[in-house]
């Protein structure tokens, strides 16, 4: 077989290519305007969102000029769906130092339950709003709004992955349902979050800090690392650890796909498929244990995994799945289901304010106002809308907030499981939804009923304790 790269090998030598170019090119054109335009920065609106805005409008506009879009689809949902992987395990590879101030201990498990609790009332509220939609004869899928704590909690990754998913139920929302519920999950966090900043600064309760931060070494490269540029350069590295994780993540869905097929359970291959990520932080984890193991063996004499360079890693992969997942929406299925997105979407926004304010006033006093603006923002966009609110308030980071917030990954992990597990029951029949609804509230419940005595305790303590003499 002869190659060609030409336009008559488009499709198998240059869309790919092409798709790729389109997303780097509106995210820099996103951050030029970001830059620009005072009201797009002073919102907090994050460059991606605006890029990936661009090219859902640009797809528009060429689709009515010329009968098909600037991009494709598919490769937009596969970037999407991918991203969301390679963006976790990039996380989960970082080393985490033991944080040595276990006062933190209850703090972080309370944050963790609070995102669980979040999750369960937007899935709760998202159900109740969907059956309603369903009840009032709309014919419209009655568990579309189990996508709502997807799309706020998990941004447009999983809330792709499960709208395709809730295809063999039924469900025709063909991806497009689940990233409009992420994309207004984005505008809300950045909309709501800075009203809340505002309206505590005019009463005094917000006091604006500005802080400089001072890099050091350390925060580029940690102790005993390999150099930068040997042999190979340190990226590489940090690149094929993620694809090693990431083939790790594949043997385990392959894994689940044989057994599926070998005993006809569909719910395996679901399990497989739609938890990429999940499955990429276990890898990860098992890698990460493994490189320590070796260094304290002297297996290996330096270390070879960088945080810094992880990072890079996760945040441009979370880059490319907001405007890959944005620019993937199907305008048709969106004005289809219009109704229903807008009722989810302001149902869950206030929710999601009012429960997150009140565990916070309670929970984290002395710095519930951080603790509020970071889990808002994680709660309805991302970890990175989260943390640009925060630097908003505690540039310096010196509440609390960031440290508890990250402690915080593997109690919410926890408490969000039931949830992740529960997707098929729920979607698979009428029947399944009613019964996982109400575990959702029950657990709901749970989580805010312990949320609310260890305040009342830790609180009671506080006031009991003598004052400092």
């Amino acid at each position: 077989m002869t190659w060609r790269f030409d336009l008559t090998q488009y499709d198998a030598v240059w869309s790919v290519a092409v798709n790729l170019g389109l997303l780097l090119i509106a995210l820099l054109i996103g951050n030029a305007l970001r830059r620009s335009v005072p009201f797009l920065r002073k919102a907090f609106i994050p460059s991606a969102l605006i890029g990936g805005l661009l090219l859902f409008f640009a797809n528009l506009i060429a689709e009515k000029v010329s009968g098909s879009p600037l991009t494709d689809a598919r490769i937009m949902q596969v970037v999407t769906y991918h991203a969301l992987g390679i963006g976790f395990i990039a996380m989960a590879l970082k080393t985490v130092e033991k944080n040595k101030n276990r006062k933190l201990g209850l703090l972080a498990v309370q944050n963790g339950l609070l995102t669980g609790g979040t999750y369960m009332l937007q899935a709760v509220v998202g159900i109740v709003v969907s059956l309603l939609f369903y009840a009032a004869g709309a014919a419209l899928f009655y568990d579309a709004g189990v996508l709502l704590p997807l799309g706020f909690g998990q941004g447009p990754g999983n809330a792709l992955t499960w709208d395709v998913n809730f295809g063999a139920y039924g469900f025709d929302g063909n991806g497009s349902f689940g990233l409009t519920i992420a994309s207004i999950g984005f505008i809300v966090a950045s909309v709501v979050g800075v009203a809340y900043i505002n309206v505590f600064k005019k009463k005094g309760q917000i006091v604006p800090k500005t802080g400089v931060a001072v890099r050091t070494v350390e925060d580029f490269e940690g102790k005993n690392e390999i150099e930068d540029c040997e042999s190979v350069d340190k990226i590489s590295i940090q690149f094929a650890f993620v694809a090693l994780a990431y083939a790790g993540a594949f043997g385990i869905m392959f894994l689940f796909a044989m057994l599926s097929d070998a005993t006809g359970v569909k719910l395996f291959n679901d399990i497989a498929w739609g938890f990429n990520f999940i499955w990429g932080v276990i890898s990860a984890t098992a890698i990460k244990a493994a490189m320590r193991g070796f260094e304290r063996k002297k297996v290996v004499t330096s270390r070879y995994i960088n945080n810094y360079q992880m990072d890079r890693i996760s945040g441009f992969a979370f880059d490319m799945m907001i405007i890959a997942g944005v620019a993937a929406i199907d305008i048709r299925m969106v004005a289809k289901y219009a109704w229903m997105i807008a009722a989810l979407s302001a149902a869950g926004a206030a929710a999601t304010v009012f429960y997150v304010r009140f565990i916070c006033k309670r929970c984290f006093a002395g710095f519930e106002h951080e603790a509020f603006l970071v889990n808002f923002g994680t709660l309805t966009g991302t970890a990175s809308n989260g943390m640009i609110l925060l630097r908003e308030t505690d540039p310096n980071y010196e509440t609390p907030t960031g440290s508890i917030f990250i402690l915080s990954q593997f109690p919410a992990m926890a408490a969000v499981a039931p949830l992740l597990l529960l997707l098929n029951l729920s979607a698979g029949s009428l029947k399944g939804c009613f019964l996982s609804l109400g575990i959702f509230f029950l657990l709901f419940v749970a989580y805010t009923v312990f949320l609310v005595l260890s305040a009342k305790k830790k609180n009671g303590a506080k006031d009991r304790t003598p004052p400092a003499s």
